[in-house]
């Protein structure tokens, strides 16, 4: 296919994709006002999907094991492509993490490639990925075979800025919790041993770690239980932390460093610990290269240029470990949120505004002409 017919191919999808443009922004407002969090995602993951069969598209939900995963399928040919839709939202601050954006920037490629697949003999997947905030829900799904034989995996995330292949951190979540001894703190605090005292002391020696990791590495956290009663020496406190890296191996010697605080400090106070991971670890991201290239040229085409150097960590993703599987991107899509960042109030609102809006319609469409891009250059090979 030569060049005037690929413009003719990509001029065909922009005009599906402006045809909904109404109904995909209607699609994020509606998850901003409607936000459910890891795993509860139902009424969610049931409108997409039910959007998704609308245009065509063979929906399975739920799918590969999992209550509000689904796998909107079209095209009968070729490659596979699959486009990844988060829809979570975060405990208490909503769509903070612009996951409205993800999910209607998702199907909105979908929208705009539904009529054109079999000509470009490829296939097209929208992918229900549950769960990414806390959990790693894609970490289920790559183990459950959703991104077995496909060719390549994209999505985009809204951010401050515009980023082709943002610096994405490994993370391991863990929750600890403490043991002592319970005792009345008047009058025989001799008795007790103080789990309250340990999880402090484990918060401070954290606290004095991060002035010796690099500076790429994060650790934080919060108490979860601090105790029942000022009048009573704490049997047991809890605390939920994240430790991140930039790479797999170096998350892997930080934590044991952190480790080893939460073990000094029960060893000081005479308590025990215990703790457990809570969802996946989850990786670092490896852009594939060929993919970038070409969002990128698409990007600009669009009048959005992409920074190619990242200005510095953008959090974590379980889309890491989908690059570790198959040749995968998550750009950032910049909106206008002031001085605010992700997990910030303001951030959320942003995300219903005009910015955002246009973030869905050229993140659908940048992903679109990517994936026409490799199915008339028969790129398949190269990524």
């Amino acid at each position: 296919m030569d060049k005037t017919a690929a413009s003719d191919v990509k001029r065909r999808a922009q005009s599906r994709l402006q045809g909904s443009r109404r109904e995909l922004i209607g699609l994020s407002r509606w998850l901003y006002e409607n936000p459910e969090t890891a795993l509860q995602e139902r009424e969610a993951s049931a409108r997409i999907a039910s959007m998704l069969g609308s245009h065509g598209f063979a929906v399975e939900h739920p799918a590969y094991g999992m209550e509000t995963a689904f796998a909107a399928r079209i095209g009968s040919r070729g490659p596979e492509v699959i486009v990844c839709a988060e829809f979570d939202a975060l405990p208490a601050l909503g769509h903070a993490c612009g996951h409205n954006l993800i999910a209607a920037a998702a199907v909105g490629s979908g929208v705009a490639l539904a009529g054109l697949v079999d000509d470009l003999g490829c296939r097209v997947t929208v992918l229900g990925t549950p769960a990414e905030e806390g959990y790693g829900g894609k970490v289920d799904l790559i183990a459950a075979g959703a991104f077995e034989g496909a060719a390549a995996a994209m999505m985009v995330h809204p951010a401050p800025h515009d980023e082709l292949e943002p610096v994405i951190l490994a993370v391991n979540r863990i929750h600890v919790r403490f043991h002592g001894r319970d005792a009345h703190a008047g009058s025989a605090p001799h008795l007790g041993r103080n789990a309250l005292d340990a999880v402090v002391m484990a918060y401070l020696s954290i606290a004095a770690l991060r002035q010796h990791i690099l500076p790429s590495d994060r650790v934080h956290g919060i108490i979860t239980h601090g105790g029942d009663a000022p009048n009573i020496v704490p049997s047991f406190t809890s605390a939920s932390w994240y430790i991140r890296s930039r790479t797999h191996d170096e998350l892997a010697e930080l934590t044991n460093r952190v480790m080893a605080c939460f073990e000094a400090a029960a060893q000081a106070t005479g308590c025990t610990w215990e703790h457990e991971p809570m969802g996946h670890t989850t990786f670092d991201l490896r852009s594939s290269g060929e993919l970038a290239k070409l969002f990128a040229s698409n990007a600009e085409t669009l009048g959005r240029p992409m920074a190619k150097e990242a200005k510095g960590p953008s959090g974590s993703t379980d889309m890491g470990n989908v690059s570790y599987v198959v040749p995968s991107i998550h750009p950032m899509l910049a909106i206008d949120c002031g001085s605010a960042g992700n997990h910030q109030p303001e951030f959320a609102e942003a995300t219903i505004g005009a910015s955002g809006e246009q973030a869905i319609v050229d993140g659908a469409l940048a992903m679109a002409w990517t994936i026409i891009d490799l199915a008339i250059g028969s790129r398949w090979e190269q990524l």
